[in-house]
């Protein structure tokens, strides 16, 4: 389970759910700010002192007050905090609830775990930390129904790239040498590993068999 924790949210309720999640799962002394800006210089610090946190939990909505922020909403903290700490397991808490922002955050920034505030959302926030900590991601069912049925996942030069060496018999721990050679980024394992998780989550399926049959029936590879 994590061990430094850190979570971005300006409404004090709303903590308490995520703190009662956390204890339940045996996470000690989770560490919260109320602002974007506050977020990324501990993010930052964390990395400085060789103590990196290995969750961050954010909402998308913070309200503005007289504190002048450089940043001022969630998603432009996840970008922010995805420059300085990539492999950064984020989920993302709030009360948006429109697919096509939920799938932008999947695809664009490459969020971890997407749960939505409601009435049973500490059970949905255990479950989402539990995916998260053994590696896995966590999306709403109503995403990635919509994402199969439409094929409207985005696929990017570098998704198809690891996806269509898989095809030709690479293996997973073989490929990175290959983006370093060409010069591909990110090269890490776990960034590729991460990557293939959360294309096979989104589009439901369980083996990367699957999904390079589903890239090739529909020409993406």
């Amino acid at each position: 389970m994590f061990e430094r924790v850190l979570i971005a949210e300006d409404h004090e309720n709303t903590s308490l759910s995520v703190k009662r999640a956390l204890i339940d799962l045996g996470v000690e002394d989770p560490k919260y700010v109320a602002y974007c800006d506050q977020a990324l210089s501990w993010i930052r610090k964390g990395l400085n002192i060789a103590q990196p946190y290995d969750l961050f939990i954010t909402d998308l909505s913070f309200v503005e007050d007289h504190t002048i922020q450089e940043i001022t909403d969630g998603a432009a903290l996840i970008k922010a905090v995805k420059e300085i700490q990539p492999e950064l397991k984020i989920l993302v808490f709030s009360a948006e609830g429109r697919p096509e922002v939920i799938s932008s955050l999947i695809r664009d920034l490459g969020i971890d775990a997407y749960v939505r505030k409601a009435r049973h959302d500490v059970q949905e926030l255990r479950s989402a930390i539990e995916s998260i900590a053994k590696g896995k991601t966590y999306f709403p069912i109503q995403i990635r129904q919509t994402t199969r049925e439409n094929n409207s996942f985005a696929f990017t030069p570098y998704d198809t790239t690891i996806i269509r060496l898989l095809a030709q018999g690479a293996k997973q721990k073989e490929i990175p040498q290959y983006l370093k050679e060409h010069k591909i980024i990110p090269t890490g394992l776990s960034s590729l590993e991460k990557r293939l998780n959360l294309i096979r989550d989104v589009l439901g399926f369980s083996t990367n068999e699957q999904l390079i049959a589903y890239c090739k029936d529909f020409k993406i590879i």
